[in-house]
């Protein structure tokens, strides 16, 4: 039999989808699956993309430039300058998702055998790119202990070698929750600067900031316009995930032509989602601040509902729609496994992401979660009551 590649081996399984099949058949036994594991919000598309896909009158779904629709882009200018983010349509090209401008970055700006430190706990994906690019991802550690707050710069520098090519950041972060002081960026601008590093940044959870802090885009940052790669999609603040457009943003000419490239190579980005992307610019700013004020309530409703089970911890997220939970368990992987196979409290089960897939090293997490809440507040009311039940029946939970 033909062996499977190195790179193939080495591709990490997803923390949020390698359960799913146990999920499958929590469902297929008549369980009432409540998923807190994955970000896939359940709040509406935007009427205006909706009926822009219902609209569509063309005789040929034809390819798209490989950067994207022209006035899609242009339309972006607009948008990011709501953000103090100031970019041309040449700077930004379109990827399908937010996981292909990762994906393109890393393959465009590192050799194999590269690095690129990330303060984890981090988004997952970000290794299984770094792998398919042949890079490596060097992990400082945040401490649920901290909030999770951004390591120290010693942690960082400790780290560097001839090799490191860059620093990852996500901001508002997945899986945390966690969103960066304007003190923390700076310290990352000049640690970015002093190397000459590139500075990926996935600010794909912008719009959703819980409190009086501001936003401190890698964009706004001086010194390293040329450095910074801004990560961004559509999937979450416009609830569609399922059409796959992204953007990948630089004021590097050459990194720009580079990853032309690699988008000319993928033919084109989706035709029917940038249309659908383009007409959501036009929502409403109604659309936005409910969408804004559902979520606010919905990580109340969450925080305080974790913080009341005993033995069970989680920070406050200042972003996103994420939490990472520290639980009385010996290891979160089985108990999210067992909470799908062994465990049901009145027809009813909980669907988590263990956090050690969220980590570098080994034996992080070990007794975290990750929690998405994309639920409507009854529904997380009734998981909440699911997962004090389980921790209760649980036999490896830690008294």
């Amino acid at each position: 039999m033909p062996k499977i590649s190195d790179r193939g081996i080495d591709m990490p399984a997803s923390p949020i989808r390698k359960l799913v099949p146990m999920s499958d058949s929590a469902k297929a036994r008549g369980l009432k699956v409540y998923h807190l594991n994955i970000g896939q919000p359940d709040l509406p598309t935007p009427e205006v993309a909706l009926e822009a896909i219902r609209n569509i009158d063309r005789k040929v779904l034809e390819y798209s430039p490989s950067d994207g629709i022209r006035s899609y882009r242009e339309k972006l200018v607009h948008y990011y300058a709501k953000y103090n983010i100031n970019v041309a349509a040449d700077d930004i090209l379109v990827t399908t998702g937010g996981s292909e401008a990762v994906l393109f970055a890393f393959l465009a700006c590192l050799n194999p055998g590269d690095e690129i430190i990330v303060p984890e706990p981090a988004y997952a994906n970000y290794m299984a790119f770094a792998v398919s690019a042949g890079a490596i991802i060097r992990g400082v550690t945040s401490h649920i202990e901290d909030g999770f707050s951004l390591p120290p710069m010693e942690k960082f520098e400790e780290l560097i070698n001839e090799k490191t090519k860059g620093i990852m950041i996500c901001n508002p972060n997945n899986p945390t929750g966690y969103l960066y002081s304007r003190n923390e960026m700076n310290q990352i601008r000049n640690l970015v600067k002093k190397y000459d590093l590139y500075l990926f940044s996935d600010e794909v959870y912008r719009e959703y900031i819980y409190t009086g802090s501001p936003y401190i885009s890698a964009c706004h940052l001086v010194g390293i316009e040329e450095n910074v790669v801004l990560i961004d999609s559509v999937s979450k603040r416009y609830s569609e995930c399922g059409i796959r457009i992204g953007t990948v943003i630089t004021k590097n000419k050459l990194l720009r032509n580079t990853l032309m490239k690699f988008c000319q190579a993928r033919l084109s980005p989706p035709l029917i989602g940038q249309i659908a992307a383009e007409a959501s610019l036009d929502a409403p700013e109604d659309y936005m601040r409910d969408t804004y004020e559902e979520y606010l309530e919905r990580r109340k409703c969450l925080i305080d509902g974790l913080n009341r089970i005993p033995g069970v911890y989680s920070p406050i997220p200042m972003g996103a729609f994420y939490t990472v939970a520290r639980l009385p368990v010996d290891d979160a992987d089985k108990f999210c496994e067992w909470c799908l196979t062994d465990f049901e409290f009145e027809g009813q089960t909980i669907f988590m992401a263990p956090a050690s897939g969220f980590y570098t090293l080994s034996g992080m997490g070990k007794d975290q979660v990750r929690i998405a809440y994309v639920l409507k507040k009854e529904d997380l009311v009734k998981a909440l009551v699911v997962l004090e039940k389980a921790l209760e029946a649980y036999p490896g939970r830690i008294l």
